[in-house]
């Protein structure tokens, strides 16, 4: 089932003088399987919209659909505990949540939260470990000294270990090296292709979006105003610079290509393929 928002408003400080609207009557419904990626302004509204997915906030007007439950303004949210079971929320730096004495003691800790033997736990713990890329060797060190990449690895090990139908990622590779944040997106990419998991990611990074996403969802001023596949949205880069947003490297080649005469096709993604079109063209007016 799709994820759907209807009519959603969220305020802070209702009744005070720091009354803040982060959420205005946003519609959006967010396909069942697909890698969508949450894009905009700080303070545009994204990580109010997805803490709703889990009810850790509520909606002052308006009703979100997640699954098969219904979260709506002015009523006490049912099954919560199933609910925060089946939408397994990163959030943004989720290391420096880890607190048990070992990385299998904090991994295994949600599994058997919701209700798992310990046997069971310590296998789920285990698997998500793997998935992560953490082998045997870490199970039984302490999280504390582990590098920042690694301390990540455990902590979503720790939310894949409750086998979440929807995974919600608040800007997942920040503070990372660039081969740690393309690790952990390849990871992410085969969670949504491979497992079916359903991911919702927040990021500033174009790159990821052009390469890993399928739809990209841009928040403005509390709303979704844009809601499009990623080749859509990237076939005219005007629209991203309108928006202040940086366009991938490659569509930034591609229109300085055009603007010298170069015939490139809007289905022309990658750097290779870019460089073998140019490389034919020249060869045949050399």
């Amino acid at each position: 089932m799709p994820i759907t928002f209807e009519h959603v408003s969220h305020i802070y400080g209702e009744g005070t003088p720091f009354r803040y609207v982060a959420l205005e009557d946003t519609n959006l419904t967010i396909r069942d399987g697909a890698f969508t990626a949450l894009i905009g302004q700080t303070g545009s509204g994204k990580s109010t919209l997805v803490q709703h997915i889990n009810a850790l906030l509520l909606p002052a007007s308006g009703t979100v659909y997640v699954l098969d439950r219904e979260i709506k303004a002015g009523t006490e949210p049912k099954g919560l505990k199933s609910l925060r079971k089946d939408v397994g929320l990163v959030f943004q730096f989720p290391e420096y949540q880890l607190f048990e004495e070992t990385v299998l003691k904090d991994v295994a800790f949600g599994p058997k939260n919701f209700g798992a033997t310990q046997e069971e736990a310590e296998r789920r713990a285990k698997e998500a470990l793997r998935m992560t890329g953490l082998g045997k060797e870490y199970e039984e060190r302490s999280p504390l000294e582990l590098s920042g990449g690694q301390k990540r690895r455990v902590a979503i090990a720790g939310i894949l270990a409750m086998d979440p139908k929807v995974l919600v990622l608040d800007e997942p590779t920040a503070g990372l090296d660039t081969t740690g944040a393309m690790s952990m997106m390849k990871l992410f990419r085969d969670l949504n292709r491979k497992h079916g998991k359903t991911v919702i990611m927040i990021t500033h990074d174009m790159e990821q979006v052009f390469s890993y996403c399928d739809e990209v969802v841009v928040m403005e001023h509390g709303k979704a105003i844009i809601h499009e596949d990623v080749q859509t949205f990237f076939h005219d880069s005007s629209k991203c610079r309108e928006l202040n947003i940086l366009p991938p490297a490659v569509i930034r080649l591609r229109d300085e290509l055009r603007a010298k005469g170069f015939e490139i096709g809007d289905d022309v993604r990658e750097l290779q393929a870019l460089a073998a079109c140019v490389a034919k063209q020249v060869k045949h007016h050399g």
